[in-house]
């Protein structure tokens, strides 16, 4: 519940202008002028965290702004250096850098750069073991990549292909379909979605493939091609993409092994994804019905692929290395088959039924082999499922339609901001363990400490922007709420009261409090919405980040418009604690 709601009756910028114009001209001229940007800008809630370590209230020493480091940021080891550096870096005043102290402007300065942000700067840049088999990586998966909108009479376009690689995706999928000029089209079978040739899909993946990330693509072939235009498929992606088709295992001695994103080639160990895309191919549509837990498989003795597969084309069957498309027979038959480069495709609701009857086994599953997760047939308006609980049993590939904006993809956003934002995130070592006790709902299967307490005061909102659409009058009522997503022990929300009339400036000075058992997988989304008492909130702005990417302290988070761009210089002004809680015996 909101409860009451603050209220600013008087526009801040008005008053401002009033104090600011001491000519009483109704114009801002010279020192004016400076004196009303200054009031309009003043932040009193940074004066009074600056007032609380500064002796003078002026100026922060090195010693003090070390304190400020080491008891507010938690910033830990060479405080000094990192004070100084930061001093050097923000302090606008060239006399305060050279005796090595920080005035309120530098100190707010700070507070909103990337040192200042929530989000951990130390995981921006490349910063994790990229040597592992590749199933031990959450991967950037995108679904009917070729569609920019819905899935029954939308446009299908290779400027999807050049989004999806932008953002990151390093799976995407390609459904092909004969064409009427004897050359294979993609689009979406049996709809009026337009279609696209083949060969200028391929084209567009050769151009962008490696321009957001080195690591490897993965191609998700949706076959419905006869056997010549299969032939041409393979010989457009061997034409096209010439060496960076990988056709031959990396390693010969053990071809049948996962390879993982980051692989010497005997040449100074360039990344194999640099130079190999991966090709998955399945014909027709994926996956038929099997048992939850393995106890329907496919008929003992027989080969998943099934005669339907083995009709593939031989030319292009020979271009499938690793993620060879099979459909899934169970948890116990993958296991007897032991083919790590085998990979199963399953809709979200077979998905979710395994995670209920048997999440240990399908997390050990995962630590062993590919799976990849795609949206149900239903959702011809191109919409997502939550990624988060395929991702909570050690899912790689979960695929979403990337083009549909949403919490879904602010989730996929916030996993994958990490690390260089390469597509590849590392799983914790608790879902790579192929014999782990690990599962979603149990949290205390989970070895090590927690759980964990998050605090977050949610402090002040600075310049929100305006909802879409909306009257040029219109003054935004904002409440912000955060949300944990994570394992269903961490699924929680809790938001502020709304301010009334004031997008400027708003101050809310509410503290939400959670508690957080695996923040290994727990993502935080903040999101800024438009409060209505008589119809749905309108959002103005968000940001999502995986939990062990938070920064304690006084942070400034900077949002996100819903299509996950940045909006500058809208931002919400925070503090964050977080403690460990023992578990209760």
């Amino acid at each position: 519940m909101h409860g009451h709601r603050q209220s600013c009756s008087v526009p801040q910028a008005l008053l401002s202008l009033q104090m600011a114009d001491g000519s009483e001209s109704g114009t801002l001229e010279g020192e004016e002028f400076v004196l009303f940007y200054k009031a309009l800008t003043q932040r009193d809630d940074v004066l009074g965290v600056f007032q609380a370590f500064s002796q003078d209230g002026k100026k922060l020493t090195l010693l003090e702004f070390v304190d400020f480091l080491q008891q507010e940021q938690l910033e830990g080891e060479n405080t000094q250096e990192f004070a100084m550096e930061l001093i050097a870096r923000y302090e606008p005043s060239e006399s305060a850098r050279a005796r090595h102290v920080l005035s309120l402007d530098g100190f707010l300065l700070y507070l909103r750069s990337p040192e200042g942000a929530i989000f951990n700067p130390a995981h921006e840049p490349l910063c994790q073991d990229m040597t592992q088999p590749l199933c031990h990586y959450f991967i950037s998966s995108s679904h009917n990549t070729y569609l920019l909108e819905d899935q029954l009479r939308g446009q299908s376009s290779v400027e999807s292909y050049i989004r999806a690689l932008k953002r990151g995706c390093r799976c995407l999928e390609v459904d092909c379909w004969d064409g009427p000029s004897g050359e294979p089209v993609v689009y979406h079978g049996h709809t009026l979605t337009s279609k696209i040739p083949f060969k200028d899909v391929v084209s567009t993946l050769g151009q962008y493939a490696f321009q957001a990330s080195d690591y490897p693509v993965i191609l998700s072939l949706e076959n419905h091609c006869g056997p010549e235009q299969q032939d041409l498929m393979a010989q457009h992606l061997k034409g096209i993409l010439g060496e960076r088709l990988l056709t031959a295992p990396l390693d010969a001695h053990d071809p049948t092994q996962l390879p993982s994103p980051e692989v010497g080639d005997g040449l100074g160990g360039c990344r194999w994804g640099a130079w190999h895309m991966a090709l998955s191919s399945r014909l027709g549509h994926p996956t038929p019905r099997a048992g939850a837990s393995g106890r329907q498989p496919c008929p003992p003795g027989s080969d998943p692929l099934g005669p339907s597969q083995k009709s593939q084309a031989k030319e292009l069957s020979d271009c499938i290395i690793y993620c060879h498309s099979v459909p899934f027979c169970g948890f116990q038959p993958a296991l007897a088959r032991c083919r790590p480069y085998e990979t199963a495709s399953l809709p979200e609701a077979k998905a979710r039924k395994l995670i209920k009857e048997a999440g240990n086994e399908f997390v050990r599953h995962n630590a062993r082999q590919l799976t990849r997760i795609y949206p149900s047939g239903l959702r011809t308006d191109s919409s997502n499922y939550d990624p988060q609980e395929m991702w909570n049993v050690g899912c790689q590939l979960v695929a979403l339609n990337v083009q549909t904006a949403g919490a879904e993809m602010d989730l996929c956003d916030g996993l994958f901001r990490q690390n260089a934002r390469c597509g590849y995130v590392l799983k914790p070592a608790f879902l790579r363990d192929a014999e782990t006790a690990f599962d979603p709902d149990n949290p205390r299967s989970r070895a090590g400490v927690g759980p964990w307490s998050l605090a977050i005061q949610v402090i002040s909102g600075q310049q929100l922007p305006k909802v879409a659409g909306s009257k040029a009058s219109a003054i935004v009522d904002p409440l912000v709420r955060v949300e944990i997503h994570g394992v269903p022990a961490d699924q929680a929300r809790l938001e502020t009261q709304a301010v009334d009339n004031n997008g400027f400036n708003p101050h809310w000075g509410e503290t939400l409090w959670f508690k957080v058992h695996v923040p290994e997988l727990a993502l935080v989304r903040f999101v800024v919405e438009d409060y209505d008492k008589t119809s749905r909130n309108d959002f103005v702005g968000q940001f999502t980040l995986p939990f062990a990417s938070i920064k304690s302290g006084y942070r400034h988070i900077h949002l996100l418009s819903k299509d996950g761009m940045a909006i500058p210089p809208s931002s919400l002004f925070v503090h964050v604690q977080i403690t460990e809680l023992p578990y209760p015996e």
